[in-house]
């Protein structure tokens, strides 16, 4: 099986009940450069990094974390997942990731999103008002970035550049994929542009997200792109354990808590255990448990949507090294050869 397996943080900052206080990022930092090396020691082909500017994630520069892991690793695939570009500047983010382009060897991607979380957007002086401007506008500017060496360029929300060269220049283009939660606008302006894709699927079930993933082959193959480069992924929540009762008895608490710290600044009800079953089931969104029942379910994904990729989200809600370090472990030892059979 052709299939790049991955694994994806946020960089979740584990809560002290005893303290009421949420880790040191410092700590979670140094945690997550052992994660991702047992990861590239255990054959995974990428590590995916996500920007948040919040208490509770330990990560809100991307490029400066990915850059440290390219001094601790030598194959892992390096990618931010999402940059949040619509509250960037392009050309800080290009020139970021060929920096760790070439410190990596050719490891660094961008996965651009528009961002389900807007903290960035008052921190960097945007307005929401302009959410989907922003991303087109930006992701215009960082594509034609990409492809040419000296810009010529003008939009509505950064200055001008008139015949500028951006350095240091890259050895190649850096790849770029978009990031979608399942936007009908979002998957079409990803065809249209012939960009790998990555969707999102966080709830629900994943069978839901079959007409959206057949709208994007038909787009991409309508304008005029070649089928052999299309690339589709799914990014998803994921925790390996040795049993059931184990997932349910010491993730689950940690899970809901997350959910409900986040959910209560979006006006969701409280999360529930009959919830979180409901994901773990076979045609449930959680890709979690068992070593035997994660691998057919991601195999049972990978199947109906003709994925290229699979990132295995699995630092949601905070848990600890130690059984972040053990899920890792299951995950490349015992899930991914099964994929790979």
């Amino acid at each position: 099986m052709n299939m790049e397996l991955g694994i994806g943080m946020f960089g979740d900052l584990t809560f002290n009940k005893q303290n009421n206080q949420f880790q040191s990022p410092k700590e979670r930092l140094k945690e997550m450069i052992e994660q991702v090396k047992l990861a590239e020691e255990l054959g995974l082909d990428s590590f995916v990094l996500g920007e948040h500017h919040r208490p509770d994630y330990a990560v809100s520069s991307t490029e400066m974390v990915l850059s440290a892991l390219a001094t601790a690793t030598s194959k892992i695939k390096l990618a931010s997942g999402v940059t949040v570009l619509s509250s960037a500047d392009p050309v800080k983010v290009w020139q970021d990731y060929v920096t760790l382009d070439l410190l990596s060897n050719s490891r660094a991607e961008i996965i651009a999103g528009r961002g389900s979380f807007t903290e960035s957007f008052p921190l960097f002086g945007y307005e929401l008002k302009d959410y989907n401007q922003l991303f087109e506008e930006k992701l215009d500017l960082l594509l034609k970035l990409n492809r040419e060496e000296t810009i010529t360029w003008e939009g509505k929300f950064r200055p001008a550049l008139k015949e500028q060269t951006i350095y240091p220049r890259p050895e190649r283009p850096i790849p770029v994929s978009i990031a979608v939660g399942g936007t009908p606008e979002s998957i079409q302006r990803a065809a249209r542009l012939g960009l790998p894709i990555m969707f999102a699927i966080i709830g629900g079930m994943p069978r839901q997200f079959k007409p959206l993933v057949d709208f994007y082959k038909e787009e991409y193959l309508k304008h005029g792109h070649d089928e052999e480069k299309m690339e589709i992924g799914v990014h998803s929540h994921n925790f390996v354990t040795k049993s059931r009762e184990e997932l349910l008895e010491k993730y689950y608490p940690l899970y809901a808590a997350q959910m409900d710290r986040i959910g209560k600044e979006r006006g969701w009800p409280p999360f529930t255990r009959r919830q979180f079953q409901a994901g773990l089931s076979p045609e449930g969104a959680l890709y979690m448990g068992e070593p035997n029942e994660v691998a057919d379910k991601i195999s049972n994904t990978i199947e109906m949507f003709g994925l290229d990729r699979f990132i295995a989200h699995i630092d949601v809600g905070g848990p600890t090294h130690n059984d972040l370090m053990k899920s890792i472990e299951l995950y490349g030892s015992k899930v991914v050869p099964q994929l790979r059979g």
